[in-house]
């Protein structure tokens, strides 16, 4: 009898057999390293979709992916089998990013915790025995330092612990960590001195002035914004008309109106002023907030 042909038998096959949970129990009950064979219920197995494979490593993915509850109470793990029929030296690394997947589908569900992912590859390729490290941080040019790094605790920078006075000695960075942190707190007009300290070093160009008062003006809480802008213009010579530009359309549209409805006509304006300066339209709309729509508006 001959039989129809399939354009990947080996994946057919694997397949097959893998997709069947009391197979894949007994796979699992055989082949799970034996400390994370006591944390999984293999009673509990149930076959999940691949359907949290990223988009462009869809064409190389052929794994099967198993949720189990833990035996130690309430969790989950789930087994990722991959299959191959020929080496790949970026395996380790491809089944990092399918466990991430895998992981982020647990958290889209609504589940609080992450999930350990086991990834276990089933090779049978020519080429014997498989020729590559199964440790992703291997594929790293100094793997010591990757598991330095993907291994401990990763770096914080938390900007409202740090003291004002060691923000002070960060030069081109002193400004925006300074703002960001005190932004809820405080008035800018309370962190005047410090403002002028950092401007007059140097550091800032016209465009970061701009997106700083544009930042103020939207998320601050400054009430009068055009009274700190008009003494950081006459404190601060290098930027006084990038300054006095912004003051100048704070008195002519913020005072008149609102204090809601004259924010946006000063963004409306900072953005006009912005294109018309041949400045990227994405950029507008960092330095602004405003939506593609309302600065498609401000073109009619």
């Amino acid at each position: 009898m001959k039989t129809k042909s399939t354009p990947m038998p080996h994946d057919a096959l694997f397949k097959q057999f893998l997709t069947h949970p009391e197979t894949a129990k007994d796979f699992l009950d055989i082949h799970l390293p034996p400390k994370l064979r006591e944390v999984c219920d293999l009673s509990t197995l149930k076959l999940e979709s691949g359907s949290f494979i990223e988009e462009d490593l869809r064409p190389y993915y052929s794994d099967i992916l198993y949720s189990l509850k833990t035996s130690h109470g309430d969790g989950y793990v789930y087994a990722l089998i991959e299959h191959q029929s020929s080496p790949d030296k970026n395996m380790a690394f491809r089944l990092m990013r399918y466990a991430i997947a895998a992981m982020q589908q647990h958290l889209d569900a609504g589940h609080e915790h992450l999930p350990l992912v086991i990834p276990l590859l089933f090779y049978h390729g020519k080429v014997s025995p498989y020729p590559y490290n199964m440790n992703w941080l291997n594929a790293f040019l100094d793997p010591k330092l990757a598991e330095e790094l993907y291994c401990q605790d990763f770096t914080l920078i938390d900007v409202t612990v740090i003291p004002d006075d060691n923000i002070m000695r960060h030069r081109r960075i002193a400004l925006l960590e300074l703002v960001q942190k005190h932004i809820r707190q405080r008035d800018m007009r309370e962190l005047i001195d410090q403002l002028v300290t950092l401007l007059l070093k140097g550091y800032t160009t016209d465009k970061q002035v701009e997106s700083l008062m544009s930042y103020i003006l939207q998320v601050g809480e400054t009430n009068n914004l055009n009274a700190l802008i008009t003494l950081l213009a006459l404190e601060v010579p290098e930027h006084k008309d990038t300054l006095m530009t912004i003051a100048d359309q704070l008195r002519q549209e913020g005072e008149a109106k609102g204090r809601q409805e004259g924010r946006q006509e000063v963004l409306n304006e900072m953005a006009r002023s912005m294109l018309l300066r041949g400045i990227e339209r994405n950029t507008v709309m960092d330095v602004t907030g405003l939506s593609p729509d309302e600065l498609a508006q401000l073109s009619h």
